[in-house]
């Protein structure tokens, strides 16, 4: 290193690499221009100073100078490994391998290149090659524990525990026998259990088990100990040892869900399903009256039988349950018992049940059979428990009616009106749910929680300059839209982006949806520390946990919703692109001269507001970090900001076919992902793909009307081709003609025998109806009307589910507005689309899509209209009748009260 140099310049040299080292940066390039004063080709130099230039945002300049300094010295290992490290900055990982494996063949034995490739094998996964590396570091340095240890860790990444064991059994015979000192006991501990979970990775469950024993003594962690220990107990099947070590396990911790389960298997009284016969209810009944009564103030001992008991045990257990929680004011309760719903039966007894004790309350003050009066703030607990428990039955009304009885007994808490939006948003009415989120979150300004609850209900609501607006409340002052991003707020990002979706603005959908991508990337990019970390701390058992955690990363419901909405909106690019700006003036040249000139106005005022607002937002950015830190700190400004730039591609399938790959390698079991892999291979002509993602979506799911859909599409569709001409078209056309027998629901069938075989099967299910009618007028055109008919002649029935007032419409919100979408747009069908959208606004009062009677839309136009006409003298407010309250937002973003009009005689 800086060999060539004389001794002066050589320490120079190091001086330079010590600068870089305790990122001393200006002192470093002062030091790498005085000896390139000297040594103009000092290729070594070079490279270091481009290093160091790197460092300080000064790119450009730090590639063409390591570039010069290996063009001057290429047999220099140090020219290689800066040249890796600035490809590693930039994460071009493949290069910097290479660049590494280069000034290997210089320094084969050099213990940092060494180090630097092993970290990169380890992010990219080339686990064959991380073995050899760390193999070679062993080999160097045997005495160095954290070798031995990534020796054995690379093993065991690559498939080999077995060996993994060996060398660690290998390094434990090299330590004394009083080893390891009071300092290092933690982390020896820690190598012995990762030890241990290796053994029985490998199905050496004695040998865990009986090393476990063995190095009791030496294990820091006793309750990490005991945990393994009862693990390996339990496939041992050494059910009765298991038994009493969970029993310490309780006592040390009556809460933990997992040691509950644990011990019941250990009984025999534990079912994947949660399906028992009533020989273990009682067995199991009777051990947690047991376990109760020893951890009295456990919560899990008395939760857990809620799972298993039924009907009038039920009952009882349940009442016990939410009598103290009631009383208390425990607002979670609903949700701890939220599962319960989806037991059949159990929802209706917790109905009745707390219906019970809101007519005992309200005429007693106490609950039945209980002689003490319970405080005042019981009933409002009791009333917002029912309130959710109609909004999840789906009896919106009712819900409706409990939670503003709750408000008016105690209207100030917070709580109640986050529920009652929460139940106008499942009603449709996502308008009047931002305006009482806003209400609450107007309540306590420095609830963060509450805070975001609003934002997203102002999202669903599509109000998204008064959305931002209350999100960058809690932001750092400055530049609060790269806030957002640091911070990787990705629920914000995924619903600013379906809300811009729902508007059309592609641009900015997209800018939103690939910031979550960003964001995955950056998580992935995060790991590369802790593959030195984690093995000199030896947190082997979580760093191994984290590896496997990375490589599902990108099947995380979030990346999937990101990766879905940006394929879609790539579609949408494909199916209409932006016009061009010499279509967009062609157009304008044939308008009338007057609409001309406002349009012209129209933009000219659009860009200066647009000029002015970043002009604000630059100014209140500079002027926040000059206050803060008395020199201006430059950030780098996005080129485009609303992703204009981000819709002018050339192929939005290409494009799409990225996000969709990811998809298909990591979430290839969602339903979801199949149906944009044939939606987007059918637009691509890629037959055969699109016929594999039929093949994929009816092995998840056959009786889906998607699934049907695609199926009835893809060979309609093939059915249109032109006779295949090349030998290419023909081998496809060959592989079709072998498949399609292959489908049950094609079998010696027409497409239209099939369609109409699938609605018989189907012809009690809305949605089954509508993939079919849809299929009928694709099929068939000339058959619209029928295919109308088949969605209009359906009736939409009442069921009982759960609740106890009353029952609910068998049609879903989502579904209707599905519907009406596909008799406007597929189908093209207005008439129809206006009868249907009249039908659902009676079935959903509450829905602003439908225009529903109670909705806000309808309440606020029926307001308008009623002050127009009392401004006329005909009509006088103070005599009108009023038959309930709605929520209508106002210009600052809380709730007025307004009293809906009835009987208006004009």
């Amino acid at each position: 290193m800086g060999a060539s140099l004389p001794p002066k310049e050589a320490n120079l040299f190091k001086l330079i690499v010590k600068s870089y080292e305790t990122k001393q940066y200006k002192k470093g390039l002062k030091a790498a221009d005085t000896i390139l004063k000297k040594f103009p080709d000092h290729g070594e130099t070079l490279a270091m100073k481009g290093l160091t230039l790197n460092c300080v945002d000064r790119k450009s300049e730090a590639y063409e100078l390591v570039r010069l300094g290996l063009k001057n010295d290429l047999k220099s290992h140090v020219c290689w490994h800066v040249y890796g490290l600035l490809y590693r900055s930039d994460r071009e990982y493949r290069e910097a391998i290479k660049c590494y494996r280069n000034a290997l063949r210089i320094d084969p034995d050099n213990i940092e290149i060494l180090r630097d490739l092993s970290l990169l094998q380890a992010q990219m996964r080339d686990l064959s090659g991380f073995v050899e590396t760390r193999q070679q570091l062993l080999t160097l340095k045997p005495n160095h524990r954290m070798n031995w240890i990534g020796f054995a860790v690379s093993h065991h990444l690559n498939s080999n525990g077995s060996k993994a064991v060996d060398i660690l059994e290998a390094y434990e015979g090299t330590l004394e026998d009083d080893y390891p000192p009071e300092n290092e006991r933690c982390e020896h501990g820690e190598m012995l259990l990762y030890k241990v979970s290796l053994l029985e990775e490998c199905g050496f469950l004695e040998r865990a088990l009986e090393e476990l024993h063995k190095k009791e003594s030496k294990i820091f962690d006793k309750l990490g100990y005991k945990e393994q220990e009862v693990s390996l107990l339990l496939k041992l099947r050494r059910f009765e040892e298991g038994e009493r070590l969970f029993r310490v396990l309780l006592s040390m911790n009556p809460d933990n869900y997992r040691y509950y389960e644990g011990l019941q298997r250990c009984l025999g009284l534990y079912s994947e399903n949660g399906q028992y016969s009533s020989d273990e209810i009682d067995r199991l009944e009777a051990l947690y009256k047991s376990l109760a009564q020893q951890y009295s103030r456990s919560s899990a001992v008395k939760r857990i039988p809620l799972d298993f008991l039924r009907d009038g045990k039920f009952r009882e257990a349940a009442e016990n349950y939410v009598r103290p929680l009631l009383a208390k004011g425990v607002p979670s309760l609903f949700s701890d018992l939220y599962p319960l719903y989806n037991h059949p039966g159990k929802a209706n007894i917790l109905g009745e049940l707390v219906l019970r004790l809101e007519q005992s309350i309200k005429t007693t003050g106490g609950y039945p059979e209980s002689e003490g009066k319970e405080p005042p703030s019981t009933l409002m607990w009791i009333l917002f428990y029912l309130a959710q428990h109609y909004d999840r039955c789906g009896q919106y009304d009712i819900a409706l009616v409990k939670i503003d009885e709750a408000i008016e007994h105690t209207p100030t808490v917070i709580d109640l009106y986050c529920v009652k939006s929460r139940i106008l948003k499942h009603s449709g009415d996502f308008t009047a749910a931002a305006a009482l989120a806003d209400e609450a979150r107007c309540m306590d300004l420095a609830d963060r929680y509450v805070n975001s609850e609003c934002v997203k209900r102002m999202l669903q609501a599509d109000q998204m300059a008064l959305a931002e607006k209350t999100a960058l409340l809690f932001t750092k002052e400055g530049d609060h839209q790269n806030n957002l991003y640091d911070m990787q707020c990705m629920w914000y990002e995924l619903a600013s982006g379906e809300s811009y979706l729902r508007q059309g603005e592609l641009g900015r959908a997209l800018k939103k949806f690939l910031a979550v991508e960003k964001h995955y990337a950056d998580i992935t990019e995060d790991q590369f520390d802790f593959h030195s970390y984690c093995l000199r701390k030896m947190t082997l058992r979580m760093y191994v946990e984290m590896l496997k955690f990375q490589d599902r990363l990108h099947s995380h419901a979030y990346f999937r919703k990101a990766a879905s909405g940006a394929i879609r909106c790539y579609l949408r690019l494909y199916d209409c692109p932006p016009k061009s700006a010499a279509e967009e003036d062609d157009e304008m040249s044939k308008l009338p001269p007057s609409q001309k000139k406002k349009l012209r106005q129209k933009l000219r005022k659009a860009e200066a507001r647009a000029k002015k607002d970043a002009e604000v937002k630059n100014e209140e950015s500079s002027s926040t970090s000059v206050a803060k830190s008395g020199k201006r700190q430059v950030k780098p400004v996005d080129p485009d900001p609303y992703g204009e730039k981000l819709v002018q591609i050339e192929d939005p399938l290409a494009e799409a076919t990225k996000y969709l790959k990811l998809l298909l390698k990591h979430s290839s079991d969602c339903l979801e992902t199949h149906l944009l892999s044939f939606e987007v291979n059918m637009r691509k002509q890629k037959i055969l793909l699109a016929l594999q993602a039929v093949k994929h979506l009816l092995r998840l799911d056959a009786e889906n009307p998607k699934s049907h859909l695609c199926l009835i599409k893809f060979f309609h569709k093939v059915g249109g081709l032109p006779s295949p001409v090349t030998e290419t078209e023909k081998l496809v056309w060959r592989v079709l003609e072998v498949e399609r027998p292959t489908f049950s629901q094609l079998h010696e069938k027409s497409l239209i025998e099939a369609n109409t075989v699938f609605l018989e099967k189907h012809k009690e299910s809305l949605m089954h109806r509508a993939a079919v009618a849809e299929l009928m007028y694709v099929l068939e055109p000339t058959r619209k009307a029928a295919a109308v008919k088949l969605i209009e002649d359906w009736v939409n029935d009442l069921v009982s589910i759960g609740g106890v007032q009353g029952a609910v419409r068998t049609w879903k919100l989502k579904d209707c507005i599905s519907l009406h979408k596909l008799l406007e747009k597929t189908l093209n069908d207005h008439d129809a689309a206006l009868r249907w959208k009249a039908r659902c606004a009676e079935y959903f009062p509450f829905s602003t899509y439908f225009e529903g009677i109670r909705s806000s839309v309808a309440t606020s136009s029926a307001y308008h209209q009623t002050q127009k006409t009392t401004e006329n003298g005909v009509v006088n407010l103070n005599n009108l009748n009023t038959v309930e309250n709605s929520a209508l937002p106002s210009s600052n973003g809380k709730v007025d009260k307004l009293d809906a009009l009835k009987d208006l005689h004009i």
